[in-house]
């Protein structure tokens, strides 16, 4: 198949971003001719955190209103196009990716760093590596490229920015087939950095049978401007190595081509450097003096390392390399042993698969559980919506923990008392055979709380209240600010509209029922035993 056969709308592209400058850049190198083939849609996520409480995408500064790029779109050849922006809620790359693929309906998805710029041809390579995919494919890597300074040897971060020309299945420009996407519910959220969560994904993609392909289209990855402590952060991922040696065996870096770090050396220089202390202190010199001098001469050698490839002496930024190397040299060993250390003390017990399984509902109370009467505070007038009763009877009968989730307003604004709600909340209780939690906001719209929906204060108390993970819970409720509030906090959602249900929220759903019954239904699969309903849906 040539690109003259490749379908208009084959594809979507996904950018996850943080509203850096580099975004621009990109979307200017981002166009078509006025011709097929060009994407179907162009989803940008704004992954910075905020405390923004609207239901709609917020702004990038990198995208002013009325901003566009020349492209198209399909029907509109040769027309600006304006890319759509969804909210990321600041979760992360891996959420952020989810989030924008689940907003396409497009056969292939194709995710972009939004430091990446794109040569001229790359939507037609694009296109002939899309092509060339069987059936069987259910990935395709661009070939990433990294200038360096053509004046001086790379720096330490330069290098590093450099191993992605070898990286495998690097997301800085990666396709996925939709079908393979959904086989393994998109990237595992609890990888919450850009750091092995895309590896992660091609081991599972090819554990379900797809194969992974380098395509032919290159893709410019320049590099980014840091401080000098960045080498120090990144020794974060190391608490993400910790998750995937549990989810993929001891053999993962050599089932997923991620070279063999130095964590072993870090973990001994680590270790001689607290036995200097601890004998220092006790005294024992000859042990603390040996101990010393072990540190000292791994501690030069690892900065010798680093700085041997670098800037040579008299060449522009040599000094500023060299204090870089010196300071971090100290630092990263036991930040890296550190990171490790805690990552895997944070995967005590089990380590389930992605997605996780749902072990929790929470549920909207007004207009969900009961008749939406506006403030009330009357235990008289609690009305069971058609249904509610047996829903979460269901829910119950399944084993899972059952929650309320409630803005409760009235009580910021003086219509109501705490006492009031707590004890219509127990009359529903009474009404539905009891919940597990009952989290409630009691402040008003104008107070920038943390808790009321759709921020996601109260669905993160209700999970820690049930002993879960956001995850791992599903919010049902019948407004937008239900479900922001699930997707804010990492969980699913289901919406069950009623008349007071805005069409725009309906159509942002990511799942709508018909009734709360049809909504429990999905969540435990069908057949009412066992949670398995809405892996891939957020």
């Amino acid at each position: 198949m040539t690109r003259s056969e490749v379908a208009i709308g084959q594809y979507a592209v996904v950018i996850p971003s943080l509203g850096r400058p580099s975004l621009q850049r990109l979307l200017a190198t981002l166009t078509w001719p006025p011709g097929p083939p060009r994407p179907a849609e162009v989803v940008i996520v704004d992954d910075r955190p905020d405390d923004r409480t609207g239901t709609g995408p917020g702004e990038l500064p990198s995208l002013g209103t009325g901003d566009s790029v020349s492209g198209g779109q399909p029907g509109q050849l040769g027309q600006p196009w304006q890319p759509r922006v969804i909210r990321g809620f600041g979760r992360g790359p891996a959420a952020a990716r989810n989030a924008g693929w689940q907003a396409t309906r497009s056969e292939w998805v194709v995710f972009l760093d939004d430091d990446v710029e794109l040569p001229p041809d790359w939507g037609h390579l694009l296109a002939v590596d899309l092509a060339a995919c069987g059936p069987q494919v259910g990935g395709s890597q661009a070939r990433l490229e990294v200038p360096l300074p053509v004046d001086r040897r790379p720096t330490d971060w330069e290098r590093g920015t450099a191993g992605l020309q070898d990286a495998a299945w690097a997301t800085a420009d990666m396709a996925y087939r939709r079908s393979a996407l959904e086989a393994v519910a998109g990237f595992d959220e609890r990888f919450p950095r850009a750091y092995r969560e895309d590896a992660d994904l091609a081991l599972r993609v090819r554990q379900a049978g797809w194969q992974l392909v380098r395509g032919e289209r290159r893709t410019l990855h320049p590099v980014r401007p840091v401080d000098d402590w960045v080498s120090l952060r990144v020794q974060r991922g190391n608490a993400d190595d910790a998750l995937m040696r549990r989810l993929h065996g001891p053999r993962w870096r050599q089932e997923a081509q991620v070279p063999r770090g130095r964590l072993r050396w870090h973990g001994v220089t680590t270790a001689a450097a607290l036995t200097a202390a601890v004998a220092g202190a006790g005294g024992f010199r000859w042990t603390a003096a040996a101990a010393g001098l072990t540190w000292a001469a791994l501690t030069t050698d690892f900065a010798r390392r680093r700085l041997q490839p670098g800037p040579g002496p008299g060449t522009p930024g040599w000094s500023a390399e060299v204090r870089r190397m010196l300071l971090t040299s100290v630092a990263i060993p036991p930040a890296a042993v550190w990171h490790r250390l805690r990552g895997q003390l944070s995967l005590r017990g089990p380590v389930p698969g992605w997605p996780l399984p749902i072990r929790a509902v929470l549920f909207d109370r007004d207009g969900t559980l009961v008749h939406d009467v506006p403030y009330n505070g009357d235990p008289d007038l609690v009305r069971p919506m058609p249904g509610a009763a047996r829903a979460v009877a269901a829910v119950r009968a399944a084993g899972l923990r059952i929650a309320v989730v409630t803005n409760q307003s009235g009580i910021a604004r003086g219509l109501l008392t705490r006492a009031q709600v707590e004890a219509v909340n127990a009359e529903v209780d009474r009404q539905l055979g009891g919940f597990d939690s009952w989290q409630i906001c009691p402040h008003g719209t104008d107070e920038g709380c943390a808790c009321r929906k759709p921020r996601p204060g109260m669905i993160q108390a209700a999970a820690r209240a049930l002993g879960v993970q956001p995850p791992e819970c599903v919010v049902i409720g019948d407004i937008g600010a239900d479900v922001e509030a699930a997707r804010a906090a990492g969980a699913r959602a289901v919406l069950v509209p009623t008349d007071r249900t805005r069409a725009a929220e309906i159509a942002a759903a990511p799942i709508v029922a018909d009734t709360l019954e049809q909504a429990v239904e999905l969540v435990l699969g069908g057949d009412g035993s066992t949670a398995v309903g809405l892996a891939a849906v957020r």
